[in-house]
């Protein structure tokens, strides 16, 4: 079942939370040796929500449903380990906003998603609790950062996942196990309670099995917050409502960037079926121009490392964290020296240190300037493609990455490679605007059949739209109704 019909059902009494629940703790424990999605799992927790449902002393538009998130947004109880050995024992005091939202609708937490260390990562094999696999194929990766949450669903789990996105890592996952994956733009969702990488970028957005669950997902956890500085003063949309209204005159922005002989033959494939969809749906067809696509990563990676160099600073192994033990002749400078080598993974420690050179004296206008120059540009090329006096189109398309899920262990000792996975989603957060990953193919792959994922872009606030689109070519294709074989 759908989120969306797991929450009919249960309000009709055809279903009992408590069945929803126990079915989705049993599918967890039957999968979790294969896939390693969970770090966390509160099974008796769970169950007393799912009786207090079914007697009525909870309600919601979720109310009953299983859900899971990861495991770097914060609960009131478990831990938030961020899947690093700094924040292993790690307790938070307060529950994030966005997850709070989705409790108050009546959803059920039934654990937390494992993750690459702080969200570091595009393979989730940067967890120090070891990598989370592909439900599609267990030899390969399931995308990253939220490569938990994403297999969490996949595996039919759960039907909704928490995950966040700082340069792709809802949408990027999204693609490799076939879901839907939506970046909200950033303000849109409360950040507070996300243990933050990189504060400009991060934003907290649903992986589903459908547009419609992601559109009632987002629908719960939108809206101002006072408690995050970064918030915008936007109500809540309604985005359920108009889900089912086409778009009328649809034009779809194509950027010739995206059509790259390094893009996967089945990625360039799924393409061209999904603009032919569009077509036949009546949409118009323009091609674009986005010139610093390639420039993207570049910026991405010297705006995000700096930004986590600065948020990491406060795990010094003194207030929180971990802390490392030392001999009696050593002082506080070797307290935090050991305590952040022992308690961060390699990749993390590789982004620190890339960051807090950017930010050091004589290279700070090389790098850091010049990247949050390039950044700027980069949101003029997107407002003119939005713009009645440019293309004037209503979203943009483009793959969400450039090829299917790759095997475990073939990027981790090339880190260019793992980062240009992300070269179609790291402009979108650099620009802050909300993107949408969708499944739009099945290409083989040595033989075994494999997710493509197609991303829809849309104008700041522009959800709406953003969804109704998607819903468009999700109405005339069967691709989001194929599962794994798992």
């Amino acid at each position: 079942m759908t989120m969306a019909q797991q929450a009919a059902a249960i309000r009709a009494k055809t279903l009992s939370s408590r069945d929803a629940t126990r079915h989705a703790l049993n599918r967890l424990a039957a999968t979790e040796p294969t896939i390693h999605a969970f770090l966390q799992v509160f099974e008796d927790r769970a169950m007393q929500q799912a009786a207090m449902v079914d007697a009525g002393e909870a309600r919601g538009p979720l109310a009953g449903v299983p859900i899971a998130l990861k495991d770097n947004i914060c609960l009131d109880h478990g831990r938030t380990t961020c899947a690093s050995r700094m924040l292993e024992h790690y307790e938070s005091p307060y529950t994030a906003t966005a997850a709070q939202r989705l409790i108050d609708a009546g959803a059920i937490v039934i654990g937390k998603t494992n993750l690459d260390e702080f969200a570091m990562g595009s393979s989730t094999e940067n967890s120090a609790f070891g990598p989370t696999r592909n439900p599609w194929d267990v030899s390969r990766v399931p995308g990253g950062s939220s490569g938990g949450s994403a297999a969490a669903v996949a595996a039919g789990v759960v039907s909704m996942a928490l995950g966040s996105d700082t340069g792709g890592s809802i949408r990027q996952p999204a693609a490799l196990c076939n879901l839907v994956g939506v970046k909200p733009t950033y303000g849109r969702v409360s950040r507070y309670g996300l243990v933050a990488f990189a504060s400009s970028l991060d934003q907290i957005g649903p992986l589903t099995r459908d547009v419609t669950d992601a559109a009632l997902a987002l629908e719960v956890i939108c809206g101002r917050d006072p408690l995050d500085a970064t918030s915008a003063a936007e109500d809540a949309p309604r985005l359920v409502a108009t889900l089912e209204a086409p778009i009328p005159n649809l034009r779809i922005g194509v950027p010739t960037q995206c059509r790259s002989d390094a893009n996967h033959p089945g990625v360039n494939a799924a393409l061209d079926t999904t603009l032919d969809l569009y077509r036949s749906l009546g949409a118009t067809i323009v091609d674009v121009d986005l010139p610093l696509t390639d420039f993207g990563i570049a910026a991405y990676y010297i705006v995000a490392p700096a930004e986590a160099s600065s948020n990491l600073a406060r795990f010094d192994g003194v207030r929180y964290g971990h802390r490392a033990a030392l001999a009696p002749d050593q002082g506080l400078f070797d307290l935090y020296c050991r305590s952040r080598a022992e308690g961060f993974g390699p990749e993390v420690q590789r982004r620190i240190m890339l960051g807090t050179h950017v930010l050091s004296s004589g290279y700070y206008d090389a790098y850091y300037n010049t990247a949050l120059k390039v950044r700027r540009k980069i949101k003029g090329d997107f407002d003119r493609v939005f713009s009645p006096a440019g293309n004037a189109c209503h979203v943009v398309l483009m793959p969400s990455t450039p090829g299917p899920a790759f095997k475990i262990g073939s990027k981790t000792s090339d880190p260019l490679a793992m980062y240009l996975e992300d070269v179609y989603t790291v402009g979108i957060n650099l620009a802050g605007l909300p993107a949408l990953s969708m499944p739009a193919g099945i290409t083989a792959v040595d033989g075994a059949p494999l997710p493509v994922g197609m991303q829809l872009v849309a104008q700041a606030f522009d959800e709406s739209t953003l969804l109704r689109a998607a819903r468009m070519f999700e109405k005339h294709t069967t691709f989001a109704a194929a599962r794994p074989n798992l």
